[in-house]
């Protein structure tokens, strides 16, 4: 029996993904990637917001052609919109015969087997569970890196957000078993790992009684053969001087941090639920940069929030040119249904979000193109992702660059290079967010 298996979303999806495909190949299914060739279809759905719930309803859409018209006798849907919209899946779209909510992804095994029979399956366990990591999961980013998810769930509310709705409260992973996770991981070939996890900063809280970010990224550092450790989802007001501290002293540790902040107006930070000021971000990015001078910073804003003036968003402008970060994203407002924020007042129409956000994105171009002009003339460590088909060239990452959202560097050698490959480069131009090397003798 065939699985195609489709994983949209986030990092932290693309986890959940994973292990479901570990789970499915020791009961010994087979895959495919070919939508026609399938007898199941399995979609891990995403729906933070609207772009990603449309989406997600249309590959649902697309798939139930094959459960109507095809070979395929199971589709399955798992995720953040099957946990959202249950009660609303199966009865829409009756090609569907299992809904599986995200505290329940362990089940789908089960699911597949009795579906198959011809019975339809639905399972929602609490969002207080946690499931144990598959530690046969299968990794789909090539193995030569791979995302370790240290917790679960969110507590922070932010009144834009139904992350809590969907996943539930916050819930670090043991200690113990992320260490054992991430051996494994480097084992099978991974030389980065990266922590994800809807906050990172507050891991250990629930467990340990204390934020033990610091101590697990110790730990993992003693890992043999594991090169870099890149820290995702950092939220500004929990990053303490004994992570920053860890960071400096841990050489595996990248000198690179996601910090999303939303916003720098602090009327529109109240309404969004953040608990930071424009002047407590600031401090920390100041704070940030004179420890680390070689830090890259990357943040997320959300343009066109309910009540956002012209103020507000010349506010969000200023800040970003004063700040100066060297990776940003800039999503538009996205209502979502059972969140404060859908209900407030001043609910912005859709060609002023998007002004707004072009207007942020064109001006933090300028600043990422700059940036990128200043590094030509400097070496740097950079890790293979691929050969360019028919050229002498390669395509890699540096430590300033996260998988999917920053940029590339292009190598151009007559060397035979492998993925994964370490190699040190000399950056000798840039274009646009990438930047063009050769290999230092």
């Amino acid at each position: 029996m065939k699985i195609l298996f489709i994983s949209l979303g986030c990092d932290k999806n693309l986890v959940d993904s994973e292990e479901m495909l570990g789970m499915l190949r020791k009961a010994s299914f087979e895959f495919t990637d070919d939508e026609a060739e399938a007898d199941i279809i399995v979609i891990n759905t995403c729906c933070f917001v609207g772009d990603a719930k449309e989406e997600s309803i249309e590959t649902i859409l697309q798939m139930s052609e094959y459960r109507k018209n095809g070979k395929c006798k199971s589709l399955i849907v798992t995720g953040c919109l099957a946990q959202r919209y249950k009660d609303e899946i199966m009865k829409e779209i009756p090609e569907v015969d299992a809904v599986l909510g995200t505290g329940s992804y362990d089940q789908i095994v089960e699911a597949v087997q009795n579906t198959l029979k011809g019975t339809k399956y639905e399972k929602y366990s609490s969002l207080d569970k946690l499931i144990v990591a598959e530690k046969d999961r299968i990794i789909t980013t090539g193995g030569y890196f791979a995302y370790l998810k240290i917790a679960e769930g969110c507590d922070k509310c932010c009144t834009y957000c139904i992350i809590p709705k969907i996943r539930g409260s916050y819930r670090s992973v043991e200690m113990e078993e992320l260490i054992s996770s991430a051996e494994k991981l480097v084992e099978n070939g991974a030389k980065e790992l990266i922590l994800v996890a809807q906050e990172t900063t507050l891991y250990g809280m629930d467990l340990y009684g204390r934020k033990m970010l610091p101590q697990l990224l110790k730990r993992l550092c003693r890992i043999q053969g594991l090169v870099w450790i890149r820290l995702l989802y950092c939220y500004p007001e929990e990053i303490t001087d004994e992570l920053i501290e860890v960071m400096k002293s841990e050489k595996k540790i990248c000198n690179y941090i996601d910090m999303p902040i939303q916003h720098a107006s602090d009327r529109i930070l109240k309404l969004m639920g953040r608990r930071t000021s424009r002047q407590e971000l600031t401090e920390m990015i100041l704070k940030l940069r004179k420890e680390i001078p070689d830090i890259v910073i990357r943040t997320t804003l959300i343009s066109g929030f309910p009540g956002e003036t012209e103020d507000d968003h010349e506010q969000l402008m200023d800040f970003v040119d004063e700040m100066e970060f060297d990776r940003l994203g800039v999503f538009t407002y996205s209502p979502e249904e059972d969140t404060p924020a859908e209900k407030m007042a001043g609910q912005i129409d859709e060609e002023t979000k998007n002004r707004r956000r072009n207007e942020v994105m064109e001006f933090q171009q300028e600043i990422a193109f700059e940036k990128g002009e200043s590094m030509t003339g400097k070496e740097i460590l950079v890790m293979i992702e691929g050969k360019i088909v028919d050229e002498n060239a390669y395509v890699g990452r540096t430590y300033m660059d996260a998988p999917g959202v920053d940029g590339n560097i292009f190598i151009t050698t007559e060397e035979e290079l492998l993925t994964g490959d370490f190699v040190k480069v000399k950056i000798i131009g840039s274009k646009e967010y990438d930047l063009i090397g050769r290999i230092v003798d």
